[in-house]
């Protein structure tokens, strides 16, 4: 059986998914983009600012997942420009203890959901309620 998890703490889906869904202990995490859950804007000022919307997003489906940073075995970063690799690397690295930090990937994509500058997603365990 798998569990759909929804929190009004990150954004709905924009298409036919769901936020996250846990499988035999593994929670799966959607790709999120720097929508605001509150008001439904994008925060995309600059770089930093929206990955930082796009980790704070992130942290309430694990939250609602009952898991955690910590808990995350691997992430996907999609980033449409290369060259803001360094600045993107800089907010998500606050997020992760250098020693336990996931596996991951990092790429550069032709376009992101509305035109977005980096969307992340993430496999994470789940601690038992």
């Amino acid at each position: 059986m798998k569990q759909i998890i929804k929190t009004d703490q990150a954004p709905a889906p924009v298409g036919p998914y769901n936020q996250a869904i846990i499988a035999n202990g593994i929670l799966y995490v959607s790709g999120q983009i720097a929508i605001n859950p509150a008001t439904g804007a994008l925060e995309t000022q600059d770089i930093k600012t929206e990955t930082e919307r796009v980790m704070q997003n992130l942290a309430a489906v694990l939250k609602e997942a009952n898991s955690s940073f910590e808990q995350v075995i691997k992430c996907s970063i999609f980033m449409a420009d290369m060259g803001d690799y360094a600045a993107i690397n800089e907010v998500y690295a606050r997020y992760f203890n250098d020693h336990t930090a996931p596996a991951r990937e990092a790429v550069e994509v032709a376009n992101l959901p509305k035109y977005v500058h980096v969307e992340i997603s993430c496999i994470a365990l789940v601690n038992e309620k």
